[in-house]
């Protein structure tokens, strides 16, 4: 079942070369094995492993030809709230920018809502500031 997965990270390593360099690719693929690790054992209710999450969200950042270091976000965006890796630890794999990128989309998540209506357009504000 790994093969699937890693096959999909070729896929979007194969689009992403297409306006990012080598070595940033090479970057956002090793944030993605890294999630892949952090998240081993964790599953959607799909019963999907829960990476192939993060690496859809990366599809759609790359769709929008979002830099390299959004897209390292991206696959790790869940880690520090769903796994034992702390920021620090991001920080010295990925450097502070994706760190910070991390956490903030961390605190974002911890936000409650009194409503679907008012989560749904907290989600679409996210989205409309992470294009901008």
């Amino acid at each position: 079942m790994q093969a699937v997965f890693s096959e999909s990270i070729d896929s979007l390593a194969g689009d992403l070369s297409s306006y990012l360099q080598n070595d940033q690719v090479n970057n956002v693929r090793r944030a993605y094995f890294y999630a892949e690790q952090a998240h081993d054992g964790q599953f959607r209710r799909s019963g999907e492993p829960y990476v192939t999450h993060p690496l859809a969200v990366a599809g759609i950042l790359c769709e929008m030809h979002m830099d390299h270091q959004s897209l390292m976000a991206a696959m790790l965006h869940d880690v520090i709230e769903d796994t034992g890796i702390t920021k620090t630890a991001i920080k010295s794999q990925f450097g502070n920018t994706v760190a910070d990128l991390v956490d903030g989309v961390s605190k974002l998540n911890k936000i409650t809502f009194s409503s679907r209506a008012e989560a749904q357009a907290e989600n679409f504000q996210k989205m409309a500031m992470a294009m901008a």
